[in-house]
């Protein structure tokens, strides 16, 4: 059944609730219509709440539903466990999966959810001891504008990227994990180019998948299953004569060797990694075989970003109606930014190690994203607790007792 904290929640936000223990007969049959009619439910649910994920996991005695929102997992439904297999034969049907097998992972999309205008979703099946479980990511591809001087960057940092994306040549590279926003910010440069230039950038991107229309943008989405991977696509659109690259996200040494050496030849090149922070790019594009060189004369700059919780300016983190009794409303973009400094050049071509690579960087004057973590908890912007759930590091915790030690 639905937990009480999260019945409360729908019903703040005036959604139905249909979908429960109660409304189900175990010993009942449920039809292809039935079945269908639960997951549209659960679909139409999670777009009400803005959830950005979904996922449907089999237990022993129920399966359990959640929601992802705002970065943070509430249980939506609990379902009996014998509609599992019905209700992801019907999301596999929908993201042509072969729903026999339920032995190994599946990977698809539903281009279109026929009672939702605008949103994509990207399907993953996983076999487990009690069945398969399935993570939905939903894509909204609203009319949205994307601004870079709404993101919230710092003056400072702000003025750093409008110089790298005004450059013709070189890298400006995006970390973080999955869910931190770096597609908004990302998409916000981009736009930034096509409306705000006075002469005219070819800007053309390959992603996985294409989450929103960017005007003045030409966009490809890449199918890694039928061979057409990143690094196909990056080959063979450089003859394309562009001037913008946008490449999703760097997998593999094949691709970050032809984008870094795209950065070098005339381009200039948006691309993410997953490293957990800015001096963690380099070592890992070093350990993808990358020659050191290569990376002190393209990277433009790094940039390791999270979103927070940002406190209720209503209850101050009380909880309360406006904000579903969590105590947090929107959401805060921390960013670290990285430049290369002669000194970090000097320590790259070295080949040294992640640990000295960030000392490097605090000495060269550069913030760590803690300590923008710290300062949006002294202005009262977050919670330490939001911070800790987020960023998650014994050095965090450190640096908290520190600072109330000073």
């Amino acid at each position: 059944m639905l937990s009480k904290s999260y019945l409360e929640f729908l019903i703040n936000m005036n959604i139905p609730h249909s979908i429960c223990l109660k409304d189900f007969d175990p010993g009942e049959k449920h039809g292809p219509e039935r079945v269908a009619l639960i997951v549209a439910n659960i679909l139409e649910k999670s777009d009400k709440c803005k959830a950005t994920d979904i996922y449907i996991e089999p237990w022993v005695d129920k399966l359990q539903v959640c929601f992802r929102v705002d970065g943070v997992i509430l249980p939506a439904t609990e379902l009996p466990r014998e509609l599992g297999p019905n209700i992801i034969a019907r999301l596999k049907f929908l993201a042509n999966l072969l729903s026999y097998r339920q032995d190994i992972p599946q990977e698809g999309r539903i281009a279109q959810v026929d009672s939702l205008e605008g949103i994509e979703v990207r399907v993953s099946t996983f076999p487990t001891i009690h069945g398969e479980r399935v993570a939905l990511r939903l894509f909204r591809r609203e009319n949205r504008q994307f601004i870079l001087e709404e993101l919230g960057l710092e003056p400072g940092v702000l003025k750093n990227l409008k110089d790298a994306i005004g450059e013709r040549t070189g890298a400006i590279l995006f970390t973080g994990p999955g869910g931190s926003g770096k597609t908004t910010s990302i998409y916000s440069c981009l736009s930034h180019i096509a409306k705000t230039e006075k002469t005219r950038r070819h800007i053309v991107t390959l992603e996985d998948p294409v989450e929103q229309i960017l005007e003045g943008v030409s966009q490809t989405q890449v199918s890694p299953s039928t061979g057409f991977d990143f690094s196909l696509g990056l080959r063979s659109l450089l003859r394309q004569d562009p001037e913008v690259i946008l490449v999703g996200e760097m997998r593999d040494p094949e691709t970050a060797r032809v984008a870094i050496e795209a950065a070098l030849s005339g381009h200039l090149l948006f691309s993410t990694l997953h490293a957990g922070s800015s001096c963690g790019v380099i070592s890992r594009l070093l350990e993808m075989g990358l020659e050191p060189y290569l990376l002190t004369s393209s990277l433009r700059l790094i940039l390791n970003q999270r979103l927070l919780r940002k406190i209720c300016s209503k209850c101050k983190s009380n909880g309360c109606a406006d904000c579903n009794n969590t105590g947090y409303k929107g959401r805060l973009l921390l960013l670290e930014a990285m430049i290369l400094s002669a000194e970090m050049r000097s320590a790259i071509l070295q080949r040294a190690d992640r640990t000295t690579l960030e000392s490097v960087f605090v000495n060269s004057g550069g913030i760590p994203l803690v300590s923008h973590a710290i300062a949006a908890v002294k202005a009262g912007q977050t919670t330490r607790e939001e911070v800790l759930r987020v960023l998650g590091s014994a050095d965090c915790s450190a640096v908290f007792e520190n600072k109330q030690g000073d």
